[in-house]
């Protein structure tokens, strides 16, 4: 017997009869012998439902806060937490109607306790001393995700993608053998399938590779749940939620480096289209410069993700560009300005028709040619590269948003992702 916790998304409880279809599969569980936790998030559009009605209210605001003076972001919380509360209730009442013994839990229940970062709050702990016993007696328990209780009691959310840190976090508190994440696909593919029809999905890949692809772009797990799952070395299974109960349903395992990964030198292929370019012209070219640019953004709270600097035509002058999500590109435009006596520079540009595209694969750290391969792909296809950026077991480039899908696809090819071998590079 296992002690597992079982996460479902948005797409997954969509309606009444998905929520049926969710019951049978954690009654399978059940009746292999499991203790069982699940994992719920709101019905499929609900949270934009509820979002939307906060957002309508906004033409009611006084400056930055609401007219009694206090922030909103607490009311925000406690609006849109509703969803998974919704979806928690009526999943438990499906179970029971299967003569499953379930309950549900809400955050603040168990609970889940977070700092005040209300919208985007980080989980502190979480208490399993009454979920836990509840679990033991045969009853699921059936917890409201992306939820938890903030220091000063209120209701905390953990932003988009929540219900995965809280189904992992639950699993760990909970000493669970392992996370099943249900989803609407049948696990991690090596590219997007939309756009390489031969992507093939992956039997099992490694914690670093699939926190790279999820943070560059990859929707199927959020970054903060596979970062948590691998400072515990808690397995995550991803499967998809539209088998029935008892088809085959292997999915893709997320677990610790084996010695079949290192066969593999690169795992996937990964992009984003959430990017926009800022090139700075014309910036001294002395120590601390790059530093005053990132201070600035940083103060203004915009992640700078790539960067490189340039040589300018100019004596002692250099160029400076670098990359930051399409959404705060307005915001750190006025932040430059605003700080543009104190960093020095002579001109800004900006462009948001770019696309990040990423190799990533463990098998990068004892392989080279990988760039070679790379940039010969993108090259014969006529691709030109504006910015890149390299870590261990991952290269980007920053590319004319124009050619995203020619370029997926071209790497795909050039790395042989289509193929269950081991891959090839060029030679150095």
């Amino acid at each position: 017997m296992a002690r597992i916790v079982m996460k479902f998304g948005g797409t997954s409880v969509a309606n009444l009869e998905r929520i049926r279809h969710v019951s049978r599969l954690v009654e399978a569980e059940v009746k292999a012998g499991h203790e069982v936790a699940v994992v719920v998030s709101a019905m499929s559009g609900e949270t934009n439902r509820l979002v939307g009605l906060v957002d309508e209210l906004d033409a009611d605001r006084i400056g930055n806060e609401d007219v009694h003076g206090g922030a909103i972001e607490d009311e925000y919380d406690s609006i849109v937490a509703t969803g998974e509360q919704v979806t928690s209730g009526l999943l438990s009442i499906a179970l029971r109607r299967r003569g499953v013994k379930a309950r549900s839990w809400l955050g603040w229940q168990i609970p889940l306790r977070t700092d005040m970062a209300h919208s985007k709050a980080r989980i502190a702990e979480i208490e399993s001393s009454a979920i836990g016993p509840s679990m033991e007696s045969g009853n699921v328990a059936v917890v409201a995700g992306f939820q938890g209780i903030s220091d000063d009691g209120r209701i905390s959310t953990l932003g988009r993608g929540g219900s995965d840190t809280s189904a992992v976090a639950l699993a760990v508190a909970l000493k669970a053998d392992r996370c099943d994440i249900y989803t609407d696909v049948d696990g991690i593919y090596t590219t997007d399938p939309r756009i390489a029809k031969d992507a093939r999905r992956l039997n099992r890949i490694a914690f670093e590779e699939m926190l790279e692809l999820a943070s560059l772009g990859a929707k199927v797990l959020q970054t903060r749940s596979v970062e948590l799952a691998m400072n515990y070395n808690l397995p995550i299974r991803v499967l998809t939620s539209m088998a029935e109960a008892g088809d085959v349903n292997p999915g893709t395992l997320v677990c610790n480096e084996d010695e079949t990964m290192e066969e593999r030198v690169v795992s996937g292929v990964a992009y984003s289209r959430d990017e926009a370019q800022i090139t700075l012209l014309s910036l001294a070219d002395t120590p601390g410069m790059v530093a005053k640019v990132c201070g600035a953004m940083s103060d203004a709270n915009i992640i700078v993700d790539m960067i490189v600097q340039g040589i300018s035509r100019s004596d002692n002058k250099a160029n400076l560009t670098f990359t930051v999500g399409k959404r705060d590109l307005d915001k750190a435009l006025k932040a430059l300005e605003a700080s543009k006596d104190i960093i020095g520079f002579g001109d800004i540009k900006s462009d948001d028709n770019v696309t990040k595209v990423s190799v990533v694969g463990i098998g990068m750290r004892s392989h080279t040619g990988v760039a070679q391969t790379m940039f010969e792909a993108l090259a014969e296809r006529g691709i030109n590269i504006e910015v890149i950026a390299t870590s261990e077991i991952k290269i980007s480039v920053l590319i004319d948003a124009e050619y995203t899908e020619l370029a997926v696809r071209a790497l795909h090819n050039a790395f042989e992702l289509h193929e269950a071998g081991p891959l090839k590079v060029s030679a150095p």
